[in-house]
């Protein structure tokens, strides 16, 4: 489903997450996965996360920089705190983590195998090869530093990882998953996001099969004579045999049928950077008081219209299709961002989003359906407000309000109290 899904500009920041937002992007990150596993099943969280946007988004909508790097890390950080404390009711655990913690993802994959009951030595060979194929036979310029392997008590997996360049000081985030590889040596990435770098060596590209085989010849040949046919070439332009070299249009064929995103490098949120008529759609729902739909939300003690807002853009990150993730920067008006762009990240908000999707889920839990259905009908009611209006949002009408009532939202960035 989410094969072939497109790249982005990831630019490096620097700074770690304060903890007060880390246990927030923990729970609200829960309760979203927690959501989509009783909705749609673990499969599809897999294929969520193999989707560049959404995660990308995912990570807008938990108060992360919208459009740096470290959204990869601090995510995938925040998912595994919460999902492993409840792997065994969600059939779900992560495994691996930056640094070290990629290191140790084969032994955690064994202790889950034999906990399971799954295939170790097939498991472990998946999460080796991805990070191999993406160090060694896609060779972009990025040194992995990070791996993620999800796996599911069913046996699939999806895999995020990411590499750095040092020297253009960006990264690339790459995305697996199970459900949609054929052959891991020829166009095996569900996605690779980053920025396209110019010519790529790319031994997964189709074409690229006959060198595959003449490289396997190769390593068998005698070292020595190998090493005087160089010599006899060495200064000469060197023909490779297949397509391995490939110009911009054709270094990303591996995400053909893509869907692109760019991260730009500017830190703050600009126009540009949102569909305007979809954030109107999302401000319109929630500052829309009249709307009966919402009359079980809107009956919860302290929950007003700036709280809809939120619970309307984490909606759509639960319910919406791959289409309405276009735009990453849009989910970044849920709860802010740590850096204050496009605005503190409300604290007081954000707990209420926490707390409301925490309510429905366990109702839904014990049969009440009452308030998941209300969530559902805000994305809906945003999705129809869409189609038949004009609801365009004020930029920066909308930045100035956050930013005028931040200190009564408990709005806080990484260098402190707004």
């Amino acid at each position: 489903m989410f094969k072939r899904t497109g790249y982005a500009d990831l630019p490096l920041h620097h700074g770690t997450v304060p903890k007060w937002l880390a246990d927030r992007m923990m729970m609200l990150g829960t309760e979203i996965l927690q959501a989509l596993l009783l909705k749609y099943g673990n499969r599809d969280v897999l294929r969520r996360l193999s989707d560049p946007l959404w995660f990308q988004s995912l990570g807008a909508v938990l108060g992360m920089d919208w459009h740096s790097s470290g959204i990869t890390t601090s995510v995938m950080y925040a998912l595994k705190r919460g999902i492993n404390a409840h792997a065994k009711e969600f059939g779900l655990c992560v495994c691996g983590g930056r640094g070290k913690y990629s290191r140790k993802t084969p032994e955690q994959i064994d202790w889950l195998c034999n906990a399971t009951g799954l295939n170790g030595t097939e498991l472990v060979r998946a999460s080796k090869l991805c990070a191999k194929v993406d160090n060694t036979a896609v060779q972009d310029g990025f040194q992995l530093y990070q791996h993620n392997f999800i796996l599911t008590d069913e046996g699939d997996w999806a895999v995020v990882q990411q590499g750095m360049n040092t020297q253009t000081r960006s990264a690339r985030r790459y995305h697996w998953c199970s459900a949609d590889i054929k052959s891991f040596v020829e166009e095996p990435h569900s996605a690779v996001t980053g920025e396209n770098r110019g010519k790529i060596l790319n031994l997964t590209d189709s074409t690229a099969a006959p060198t595959r085989n003449s490289i396997l010849t190769l390593s068998h040949e005698n070292p020595d004579r190998m090493i005087k046919e160089i010599a006899k070439i060495s200064g000469n332009n060197l023909i490779m045999q297949g397509e391995l070299f490939a110009e911009k249009q054709d270094a990303n064929i591996i995400i053909e049928n893509s869907r692109n995103l760019t991260m730009p490098a500017h830190h703050d949120v600009r126009p540009e950077d949102v569909d305007l008529k979809r954030l109107g759609g999302v401000l319109a729902t929630a500052y829309d008081q009249d709307n009966p739909d919402f009359e079980s939300l809107l009956l919860t003690p302290g929950l007003g219209p700036r709280t809809l807002q939120s619970l309307t853009l984490v909606s759509e990150v639960i319910y919406g299709t791959p289409s309405r993730f276009k735009d990453p920067a849009r989910f970044s008006f849920a709860h802010g961002g740590k850096d204050g762009h496009p605005f503190p990240v409300p604290t007081k908000i954000y707990d209420e989003s926490i707390r409301v999707l925490g309510d429905s889920i366990e109702k839904s839990k014990l049969g009440y359906d009452d308030k998941s259905e209300c969530l559902r009908r805000l994305h809906k009611t945003a999705l129809q407000i869409e189609a038949n209006c004009e609801p365009i949002a004020d930029f920066d009408a909308t930045i100035a309000r956050e930013r005028e009532h931040s200190h009564e939202w408990g709005g806080r960035t990484c260098m402190g109290e707004a």
